[in-house]
């Protein structure tokens, strides 16, 4: 595909990325110094230019484009793009969205503006911080086939039953696969005697119901429902995770240092106890018994001081913390100093972007560990490698680094073993390392 991404921030770059190997892409920005840092790094054809102005895009020949995402910082902009993009070109258009109201006015609108798909960053990170907080000692949750399909990615700890085990002893499950096994820098696919190791992220897929119990078995808890959450920032993320969880009955407290945003917070959210205060203030912490919360959430307005906030929870004793951050190289540093899950709005954006510039069977993308493996769900086509033949023989056709996690054929889950045949038409869910990705998504 001929993609054209206008603005080449932290969304736009990370898109750019993904995309720069298997597609032609021309990426435009205002600022020279990142137009000439994209030439050097990227195989992409970069263009320092106002993605607003009709000449610019028509330098990045839009004309020629199968896609454009606008992806500037602001929403204005990127709705502006997309329909000046429609004056000269049949282009697939996405805009980038932070505000959760402009979205809804665009779905309200069938698709107006010239755009013809919207994302908002700030939902989908709400939305990710929500699943993954559903499920005990889950570093990353994702829905396939209408919510028939789970995947997760979970971390073993020391005192975890499984920990010491291999897959196959682990495999109790009826409708659960082991994908893999991620130890420090190393991915293994899962095998049969592939030991879990405390410190291992291991990825599942399967049915809901299985991976809840494979979670619970994981955390050595019992997962009662219901939850206690402290969401710590009345930001739009803040704001927007806390209508999640408002949504599914569970009990809300939010922590806002600015008068104001905490009165605001206060009338959006009507099941939302609302504390103005600082949430890095321990003594706070304890008097208002927030160590007695099942999960933290740090949406504030840098990753430093979610950092912060995070650790102090930890301290105090809440058994779950969650931090949202913007800078990607963070990510392991948190979690190495003791945040449970990080979660960065740009990968979840990305995701749901790169899915459109996948085959056309390719329904959904999620990445795994910063995109060193994504799990994607394809729709079988009749000349797919995988048709009509039993999974251990068609998986030989497969490059390594390739498993068949689960399949849906007409709303009912088929978890796969050697002797399953795929059919066409059936949606496939797969884990697959990156390296090979290309090259199974042409034989699909």
């Amino acid at each position: 595909m001929r993609v054209v991404i206008v603005g080449a921030g932290a969304v736009g770059r990370t898109i750019a990325e993904n995309l720069a190997d298997g597609h032609d892409v021309i990426v435009v920005d205002k600022d020279e110094d990142i137009v000439e840092d994209l030439t050097y790094e990227l195989d992409v054809l970069a263009i320092a230019g106002d993605g607003t102005e009709i000449g610019t895009l028509r330098e990045a020949e839009i004309g020629e484009a199968d896609m454009v995402i606008a992806s500037t910082d602001s929403d204005e902009t990127n709705v502006v793009i997309c329909g000046a993009t429609k004056t000269e070109s049949d282009a697939f258009t996405i805009a980038r969205v932070r505000r959760r109201t402009l979205l809804e006015t665009w779905q309200g609108s069938e698709g107006a503006f010239g755009v013809d798909f919207m994302v908002c960053t700030d939902l989908l990170t709400a939305q990710a911080i929500f699943r993954v907080t559903g499920l005990p000692a889950a570093r990353d949750v994702d829905m396939f086939a209408g919510g028939l399909v789970r995947m997760a990615e979970f971390e073993i700890r020391e005192d975890s039953p499984v920990a010491g085990q291999t897959v196959k002893e682990a495999d109790r499950y009826d409708s659960l696969t082991f994908a893999a096994v991620f130890r420090d820098d190393e991915m293994l696919v899962a095998k049969g005697n592939t030991v879990m190791c405390e410190g291992d992220r291991v990825v599942v897929i399967g049915s809901p119901e299985s991976i809840t119990r494979f979670a619970n078995e994981v955390a050595s808890v019992e997962d009662n429902g219901t939850k206690d959450v402290v969401v710590v920032g009345a930001s739009e993320i803040g704001i927007q995770a806390a209508r999640e969880f408002e949504e599914h009955g569970h009990r809300l407290r939010m922590i806002e240092r600015n008068p104001e945003r905490a009165r605001e917070a206060a009338e959006n959210l009507p099941n939302t106890m609302v504390l103005q205060s600082d949430a890095t203030d321990t003594d706070f912490l304890v008097r208002e018994h927030i160590d007695e919360a099942d999960v933290l959430v740090a949406a504030l307005d840098s990753d430093e001081k979610n950092l912060l906030a995070a650790l102090l929870a930890h301290r105090v004793g809440v058994e779950r913390t969650v931090a949202v951050i913007e800078n990607v190289e963070y990510a392991t540093l948190f979690e190495t100093v003791g945040v449970d899950v990080v979660i960065n709005p740009r990968e979840e954006t990305a995701e749901e972007i790169v899915r459109f510039t996948r085959a056309a069977r390719t329904e959904k993308v999620a990445m795994l560990e910063h995109d060193r493996a994504e799990v994607i769900e394809i729709e079988v086509g009749p000349d797919s490698t995988l048709t009509d033949k039993p999974i251990a023989e068609a998986t030989q056709d497969l490059p390594d680094g390739v498993v068949i996690g689960a399949i849906s054929r007409g709303g009912d889950l088929i978890t796969p073993r050697g002797t399953t045949i795929v059919r066409p038409g059936d949606h496939v869910v797969v884990f697959v390392d990156a390296a090979v990705l290309d090259e199974v998504i042409e034989s699909m």
